[in-house]
């Protein structure tokens, strides 16, 4: 099928089921990480996953695309396993290899799209090349990724997964190491692929604000649990972040969006 015609289809899809997931449970060494997570996303949706470090946001991302042994089920919108043309993972941890260029670790996103010792096309080197237009990185196409600052080679990596055009994009705390106007750009541009390209987006966020602001729905995860789903407002509540997180929190209104702060510290008052 044409890249033109998996974008409409995609579209026409719009609200249907793109990825669901059933009793999906993981354990290391006996201690039971994921303990039967069921969450489904919709075709041009954003589902975010917040949670406290250790609450087992990774572990899920990483078992959906097959890194991590688990029970349960993982599944796409018509039953199938997730495969490399159907989930794309940018990891919050990648590791980049040594004498690749940056055009040439991003064209590897296309190689799930290629049959049995297949060669890249022009058409695969025209979308890398459309994809570090669009993440302003065509300026490093020919740079060694050895050679990229932390932000720059995160960048690399979420473009790699861009490439891949798959339906479903996983992001594992994908702006990490970004500054705060490429951690706007960057995220910005998956929202605007997910709302114009049917893009569905699982997205595990440190950054609770941006969580709530990019995100359709919010799931909280505290220890392998899903302890509260539902709209941003309906999650992003002071009580119950503060005792998640187990640090004091506020949840405020600004310019419409919510922003999550901790809460100000209580000084003592000098003598008079």
């Amino acid at each position: 099928m044409s890249t033109a015609a998996l974008l409409e289809a995609r579209l026409l899809n719009q609200g249907s089921p793109a990825l669901s997931c059933q009793g999906v449970r993981v354990a290391f060494r006996g201690h039971e990480v994921v303990c039967g997570v069921d969450l489904e996303v919709s075709t041009g949706e954003w589902l975010g996953i917040i949670g406290p470090n250790g609450a087992g946001k990774s572990t899920l991302l990483r078992s959906i695309v097959g890194l991590v042994d688990f029970l349960g089920t993982a599944a796409m919108g018509d039953g199938r396993a997730p495969g490399p043309v159907d989930v794309a993972l940018v990891p919050q941890f990648p590791v980049l290899p040594k004498g690749m260029t940056v055009a040439e670790y991003v064209l590897l996103g296309r190689t799930a799209h290629l049959g049995w010792l297949a060669r890249e096309s022009q058409v695969d080197r025209q979308i890398v090349s459309s994809v570090l237009q669009r993440l302003e990185l065509s300026a490093f196409a020919d740079r060694l990724v050895s050679t990229l600052s932390g932000g720059e080679a995160q960048q690399v990596v979420v473009a790699r997964a861009l490439a891949q055009q798959c339906p479903v994009l996983l992001l594992d705390e994908p702006t990490s190491a970004l500054d705060v106007g490429h951690q706007v750009s960057v995220l910005e541009l998956v929202d605007d692929l997910r709302r114009t390209e049917g893009l569905s987006v699982l997205a595990a966020m440190h950054d609770l604000s941006a969580a709530g602001r990019f995100a359709d729905r919010l799931i909280l995860i505290d220890h392998g649990r899903i302890v509260a789903q539902g709209t941003p407002t309906e999650v992003l509540n002071a009580d119950l972040l503060s005792a998640v997180y187990a640090t004091p929190l506020t949840v405020q209104t600004i310019d419409g969006e919510l922003v999550v702060l901790p809460a100000p510290r209580q000084r003592e008052k000098e003598p008079s």
